[in-house]
């Protein structure tokens, strides 16, 4: 295998490190972990409610947000909700907090009608997870350029929405939510 310059026996063993070592990266190039494999280091801790502390590494993902729509129907009323209004892109955003209990809004709530958000919320939480899916039909009409970002938490669930006027869908889940949102936006 080897000539007189050595070059062949060279560029082989180079193509044999070579592959060796994309081997090694390639995923999946080893047995896969069982599914009761541990991936911590030591002894899993946790914390006095059972469930394990920040630190344990897990091997399924956490679950997202917006992983459980809200019911529908009446919910318990209780809320604490950030909501952010923007008039347009380049407008300044206006921004209320949104406190309901039982759905009575609590003393600390700086939203305009607050009553009326807390009730509606209480009525039917469901207007905070709208389902605006692509197999939907929407009409393609246009209610400006409005937008609002609701985040916080109802009934114990996160939420996290956007509602925007771009289409009938979305102004019509703006118009479901437009008492917790503070303003029609313009919409009808």
């Amino acid at each position: 295998m080897r000539t007189q310059s050595g070059r062949p026996a060279l560029v082989l063993v180079a193509a044999l490190m070579a592959a060796a070592g994309l081997a090694a990266c390639t995923p999946n190039s080893g047995p896969a972990p069982s599914p009761s494999a541990s991936t911590t280091a030591g002894p899993p801790s946790s914390s006095p409610t059972g469930s394990p502390s920040p630190d344990t590494e897990t091997t399924s993902p956490a679950p997202s947000p917006s992983a459980a729509p809200l019911p529908s129907g009446p919910g318990q009323g209780n809320a604490e909700l950030a909501i952010m209004i923007k008039p347009s892109e380049t407008a300044a955003p206006t921004n209320y907090t949104l406190v309901c209990q039982n759905g009575v809004p609590a003393a600390e709530s700086q939203h305009p009608n607050a009553a009326a958000a807390c009730i509606a919320i209480k009525n039917n939480p469901s207007i905070l997870s709208p389902v605006i899916g692509k197999v939907q039909a929407c009409t393609q009409q246009y209610g400006g350029p409005q937008t609002a970002t609701v985040t916080g938490v109802v009934d114990g669930r996160q939420v996290q929405v956007t509602f925007s006027m771009k289409d009938g869908c979305e102004i019509a889940a703006w118009n479901a939510a437009k008492d917790v949102l503070g303003s029609s936006g313009g919409a009808s």
